[in-house]
């Protein structure tokens, strides 16, 4: 098998994922604000209320305009959550709890390695392997890889805030693609998504890669 060119690396469930729950992070910073709520309900609430916010992307606007719009739409999808779940009447400063925990997903603390990681980055990086980030994530993935000591191993970051389209839409690829001056067949992309990233890489030309963590 011929070394690729580059290899591209989903974000969340490929090379971190959430410490605990999205439930157990909103509800410990909702605790602060004097609202106490399951972690387990709100588990249950937020992944309909992320499905339905749609795609974190926004297409033919500028780079100054981004920051605003993701905010936007993380803070409809955590209003959503907490409406779902019967508690959103409960905060007194719902934009200040907001601005919280939207501060707290750009640290280290709510994210964890997975054990394979840096073992796995460290390895393609030391074979002379360009490495690329290439996910659905916002502007806060530069704080969050920085955080987690995971900066170093990458050339490039290519997100769909910043793209304007999310896996598995072609663009987000061609676009990565573009930085390392790369043809599809001579990249792979590595992801823990079937749809978005496997059969969307292969869509496009590139080897695509499912990496399965669910847990049996």
């Amino acid at each position: 098998m011929e070394t690729p060119k580059v290899i591209f690396f989903d974000a969340v469930g490929t090379l971190f994922g959430v410490r605990g729950s999205v439930g157990s992070s909103y509800a410990k910073i909702a605790l602060r604000y004097g609202v106490e709520v399951p972690s387990q309900t709100l588990d249950a609430a937020f992944f309909p209320a992320f499905k339905q916010a749609g795609s974190p992307a926004f297409p033919n606007v500028s780079p100054s305009e981004i920051p605003v719009l993701e905010y936007d739409w993380w803070k409809q999808v955590v209003r959503t959550t907490f409406d779902g779940a019967r508690i959103l009447p409960q905060f007194e400063d719902f934009d200040r709890f907001f601005s919280e925990l939207f501060t707290h997903f750009a640290t280290a603390e709510p994210w964890e390695l997975y054990p394979d990681t840096v073992a796995t980055l460290k390895q393609m990086h030391d074979r002379g392997i360009p490495l690329g980030i290439l996910s659905n994530f916002d502007s806060r993935i530069y704080a969050v890889l920085r955080s987690l000591n995971l900066a170093q191993y990458f050339q490039s970051v290519t997100i769909s805030t910043e793209v304007g389209a999310a896996k598995p839409d072609p663009k987000i690829f061609q676009v990565a693609l573009g930085k390392h001056v790369c043809r599809p067949e001579e990249a792979w992309h590595v992801g823990d998504s079937l749809e978005e990233d496997y059969r969307a890489a292969k869509a496009v030309g590139l080897r695509g890669i499912w990496l399965s963590r669910r847990r049996s």
